[in-house]
């Protein structure tokens, strides 16, 4: 029935053609049909008979004087049209096919009077590789037929789904011969297939027993995508491939209106062409009766199978089928320009003036005694606008434009079949506007609306990237999470990226957000009460030194080297404050500061306790007869080593600064999502000869101290310089490995407790005894006390 309507399709259009007073004047064009049977042989047959002339098919033999025929509208199918082609085109017979595709046929030096007006190229399965993608599938099957069209386009839609990004779970071929040995094994590979579509090339009668076999096994849920014409095909409106077809997409030529076309169909009466058998054929398919000529050639089995006989009284208006719906004409419409392409190069032909021809000499070819190859020479450089307001030409391999149609097979609520047009393809349009989808208009199979995923592998989310899974299609992958510092902002992405170094992944990893900023600030907890302490701590030795000011004249504070005191009080004063110097955003300066002032300080405190203790020993020992060290008593000994001992903490430091100062430093990679702000202390050697240094003079005055714990008891500071020696060393040795194993703020909270914990260490020791016996016990404050003469 569609060779049928094509075949109206042509008679439709010589007749507009002869009524047309303008185009062909004074000319009449005629016709003749021969049925190729969809055969090779056939359709070769056909070609000589028209070469070589009526009753004969002599290969390079013209049995008349001259051919009747102007052109050849045909074949269809591209492996039918072919090998007519090759035939053709050694004389350079117009040869205008509907519906052949074959990209083989673009080639000018096998098949140069091959022209087509259905448009085949490489931009057809490029947007059917870009149609798949707008749907978001990219695992997809394939289907094609084993023959040289079927072989061509399944390598080209291969070709162009692998640039696109589109992977085949299968691929299998449709035999042309014994396709009945292979239809089990093609249905288990369809139904074992993990891809929801499939993309099928192949003819109507091809596919039309695999089809049969799955609706018998009731299987569905498939999107079948066609690049041809199969789905429009009568094979395909029985009632059993409504389930298993319901949503199939198919590219279809592109198809515009025959106005006056339907109203033709509809005047198809076989009375009106006595001796036209195929309308006869046509009138008994669709009313299902016979007629009085075929009931007396076949009396025994018309009489057995008990058939209706044709009246001729049916009307084509009460049919309901799809023969008469001229919406989706297919390749009937590609029959209309290809008779009006020949028309108007009889036009051209006919209105070539003399001396300003084609050919030699610029002559006119005779209309009248015409040559096939003159036709064609206007044939393929005809360029006109027909009754669409379309644009009809062919380029240089005999192509008209690229515009095709995009159709989806529906059901009714009443179960008829629907094809409605929900896209086009068209070449001229700008970029990016060829491809027109509208997804609204789909129905996809079991009348659903969302569109059916068809995927290998689900998308990875942002914060993954896509790693292939060894030896299958790129298509398939898992999704890995980024590494640690790195991100995926959008989904299937193949690699992550890495944060700048003040930036970091958020907990999803999809984007880079600011590393927040940590040190010892006062608004924290730990800091604020760091910076309370301190405080309080410096608040201790200021008051001892006021008390020790007050009674600067009583015998425990003259008793105990009152100068040293008094500068020790204030070292310890300045030790607790310079704690202070630690918490809060670091600069330049107080990075340079902080340490070097701790260093200095401490020694400083360190000095006037090993000068106390020095001179406890020389003033015990200065006693005995005929001793020497009678002439160390007095402030310059212990003021010399206070001043010693500092200036050469003081030279360190000022090496250390000078050479390899300390300096603000942003460390983003010391802790996870966060900039630490610190100090570098520059030179790490110069920082622990500071430490080292002020352990060294601690450690000389516990010794010294240790060595005097037994002189007499009441006149002795000794025993408490050894006991603020021992938490000092202590506290300093217990810094060292707590200092190295923390980092950033903890770090400097570490120090800083180190701090006031030896400070207060001294302060206890040393000065709480005195202060008890200056405020809560003066009775023993007197010198006979202090020489053991009290009681």
């Amino acid at each position: 029935m569609p060779m049928f309507k094509m075949m109206q399709g042509m008679i439709f259009a010589i007749e507009e053609i002869n009524n047309d007073p303008y185009l062909l004047p004074n000319i009449t064009l005629g016709f003749g049909i021969y049925d190729s049977c969809d055969t090779i042989k056939k359709a070769l047959e056909g070609t000589l008979w028209l070469l070589s002339g009526q009753g004969e098919t002599v290969p390079n033999y013209l049995c008349q004087r001259k051919s009747t025929v102007a052109a050849i509208i045909g074949e269809s199918r591209s492996q039918v049209s072919i090998p007519m082609a090759r035939i053709l085109g050694l004389y350079m017979f117009p040869q205008v096919s509907y519906g052949s595709g074959a990209l083989t046929l673009n080639d000018k030096r096998q098949f140069p009077s091959f022209l087509r007006s259905a448009a085949s190229s490489y931009l057809k399965y490029s947007a059917v590789a870009r149609m798949l993608l707008h749907f978001g599938w990219n695992w997809v099957g394939l289907l094609a037929e084993d023959d040289d069209y079927g072989q061509q386009v399944s390598q080209v839609l291969r070709d162009q789904f692998s640039r696109s990004g589109v992977c085949l779970d299968f691929f299998e071929t449709l035999p042309v011969v014994g396709l009945e040995l292979k239809i089990s094994y093609l249905v288990e590979i369809i139904k074992k297939s993990s891809s929801a579509v499939i993309v099928v090339t192949s003819s109507d009668s091809r596919l039309h027993p695999l089809m049969q076999e799955l609706s018998k096994r009731d299987f569905a849920g498939k999107v079948w995508v066609g690049n041809e014409e199969w789905p429009d095909s009568l094979l395909f409106f029985k009632p059993e491939f409504l389930k298993i077809l319901q949503g199939t997409i198919w590219f279809s030529i592109h198809t515009g209106e025959m106005p006056g076309f339907k109203e033709f169909l509809y005047r198809i009466y076989p009375a009106n062409v006595p001796g036209d058998h195929l309308t006869q054929i046509f009138w008994e398919n669709v009313f299902g009766c016979k007629w009085l000529n075929f009931i007396e050639k076949n009396t025994t089995h018309v009489l057995r199978d008990n058939i209706n006989i044709c009246t001729g009284n049916e009307n084509l208006h009460d049919l309901k089928i799809p023969f008469f719906d001229v919406s989706n004409l297919g390749y009937t419409y590609g029959v209309y320009p290809a008779v009006y392409a020949v028309a108007y190069a009889l036009h051209d032909l006919h209105s070539c003036h003399p001396g300003r021809g084609p050919f030699l000499n610029k002559t006119c070819a005779n209309v009248n005694d015409l040559e096939q190859w003159q036709l064609f020479h206007h044939l393929k450089n005809t360029h006109f606008v027909n009754s669409a307001g379309e644009e009809i030409f062919f380029d240089a391999y005999g192509n008209p434009p690229d515009a095709y149609d995009i159709f989806n097979w529906q059901v009714t609520v009443n179960n008829a079949v629907k094809f409605s047009k929900v896209g086009s393809f068209d070449s001229r349009a700008p970029g990016g506007y060829d491809l027109v989808i509208r997804d609204k208009d789909i129905m996809w199979n079991g009348n659903q609306m969302q569109v059916p995923a068809s995927v290998c592998s689900t998308s990875c989310s942002p914060g993954f990237r896509k790693a292939s899974e060894r030896g299958r299609p790129v298509c398939c992958f898992v999704c890995i999470p980024c590494s640690k510092g790195e991100i995926a902002n959008q989904s299937d992405s193949t690699e992550c990226l890495s944060c700048s170094h003040d930036q970091w992944p958020t907990e999803s990893r999809d984007k880079c957000t600011d590393k927040s900023v940590e040190f010892l600030s006062y608004s924290d907890s730990l800091g604020l009460a760091l910076a309370f302490i301190s405080s309080f701590c410096a608040l201790l030795p200021t008051a001892i030194l006021i008390i020790f000011i007050k009674y600067h004249n009583t015998p425990v504070v003259k008793a105990n080297n009152r100068d040293i005191s008094y500068i020790l009080l204030v070292g310890l004063m300045l030790c607790f404050l310079c704690s202070l110097v630690f918490i809060g955003h670091p600069t330049t300066g107080t990075c340079m500061i902080r340490q070097a002032a701790f260093g200095v300080i401490f020694v400083l405190c360190v000095s006037c306790v090993l000068a106390k203790t020095v001179m406890v020993v020389i003033a015990f020992n200065a006693t005995k007869p005929n001793s020497n060290l009678k002439k160390w008593v007095g402030p310059k000994l212990p003021n010399s080593i206070v001043f010693g001992c500092t200036v050469v903490q003081i030279i360190i430091c000022s090496v250390w600064l000078g050479k390899s100062p300390p300096f603000l430093e942003l460390n983003p990679s010391l802790q996870m999502g966060v900039i630490i702000v610190q100090c570098n202390e520059g030179s790490s050697t110069a920082f622990w000869c500071m430490l080292g240094y002020m352990g060294l003079l601690s450690s000389i005055s516990f010794v010294v101290a240790f060595l005097s714990r037994n002189l007499p008891d009441s006149f002795n500071e000794a025993k408490f310089i050894t006991f603020s020696m021992i938490v000092f060393v202590s506290v300093w040795l217990s810094f060292i490995p707590a200092y190295l194993s923390t980092q950033g703020k903890y770090m400097v909270a570490v120090e800083i407790f180190a701090i006031f914990s030896s400070g207060a260490g001294l302060l206890g020791c040393i000065f709480f005894p005195k202060c008890y016996i200056i405020l809560l016990r003066p009775s023993m404050n007197t010198k006979e006390y202090l020489m053991g003469k009290g009681t």
